[in-house]
């Protein structure tokens, strides 16, 4: 029997990628760096299967290089918006990702991201490293207290519970805004956004990207926070407009940020951002755990199998592919 091709855009865990090579014939892109639009185009003709990764643009043109015989799309990620989904639909192709796997990761970085930037361990790593610290100070290097302060989620589906359960042992009172979600977890249901950024000393994004999402965060919203509030964004990084956060920092209009996601990916090392001592960044590390990454590439290459047995994809984003005729 031969052996199904697929593209893999890049090197994964072997937990998954073991997987695909023994199902199928398996052409990998073993560069650091993602593959080329035009390696993509080219790459991709005539495979029954693409893996592929959130730094590579699926759409209809690649889809259509592809051809008639592609069969299915796997995404090693949580978030698709790097697939447009339309295009896969039009052509009756299921679209895979990996969620739920990765919610307790990329839950205790946005908890790391948020005492790290209220208690300024960044900032103060470097005034150690610069040889600043001559003594023990009684006003030096001040940050924020957790303990009977209110944490505020924006979006409450896995991974905004999963921070809302954490904070519990902090003492922390949590509210949340998601009009589509119910009470978990001792949070609190709010009725506006603007209500959760004035009342929360933390705030925390847990959205999708999408044209509703995108610069949400901004100079309005970042203007109703509290001047004493901390930010941290472990979504995705158009969902916050950099400028206005840049400004917003320098000003000392709030605290403090920390962001494991930006835009773009990498962030330039010319960006503002990088210039400031209360914004702390990371490189999308929310689920880089041994565990998690391996269980990403576990159910990737299962999503990848299933499609190309013509079996329902075990987490599928567009299952109305399901329902065409």
């Amino acid at each position: 029997m031969t052996r199904p091709k697929v593209f893999v855009t890049r090197i994964i865990r072997d937990a998954g990628l073991s997987l695909v090579r023994e199902f199928c014939q398996a052409d990998i892109w073993d560069g650091d760096m993602p593959p080329s639009r035009e390696v993509m185009l080219d790459r991709v003709r005539g495979v029954d299967g693409l893996l592929c990764l959130l730094t590579d643009r699926i759409d209809g043109e690649l889809l259509d290089a592809a051809g008639p015989q592609l069969k299915v799309v796997s995404n090693h990620a949580v978030g698709f918006d790097n697939i447009i989904v339309p295009d896969a639909t039009a052509r009756r192709i299921p679209v895979g990702n990996t969620p739920g796997i990765l919610t307790d990761a990329t839950a205790d970085l946005a908890f790391a991201l948020l005492l790290s930037s209220a208690r300024r361990l960044s900032e103060s790593e470097k005034y150690l490293r610069s040889g600043k610290w001559k003594t023990w100070e009684p006003s030096a290097l001040l940050g924020m207290d957790l303990a009977g302060k209110t944490l505020g989620l924006v979006g409450f589906g896995r991974i905004g519970r999963a921070v809302a359960k954490r904070a519990a042992g902090f003492d922390l009172r949590v509210i949340y805004y998601d009009p589509t979600a119910d009470a978990e977890f001792g949070a609190s249901k709010v009725d506006s956004l603007d209500t959760l950024l004035r009342e929360s000393d933390f705030v925390s994004i847990h959205t999708p990207l999408n044209q509703v999402t995108r610069h949400l965060v901004n100079k309005d919203f970042l203007s109703n926070m509290k001047r004493n509030a901390v930010f941290v964004n472990t979504s995705r990084g158009p969902v916050v407009d950099q400028t206005a956060l840049y400004e917003a920092l320098k000003a000392k209009q709030i605290f403090s940020a920390a962001l494991d996601v930006t835009d773009p990916e990498p962030l330039p090392l010319d960006s503002p951002l990088l210039t400031l001592d209360n914004c702390l960044i990371v490189p999308h590390i929310g689920s880089a755990s041994e565990r998690t990454r391996d269980d990403m590439s576990r159910l990737a290459a299962l999503n990848l199998i299933a499609g190309l047995k013509g079996e329902r994809l075990p987490h599928c984003v567009n299952p109305e592919v399901y329902e065409q005729k």
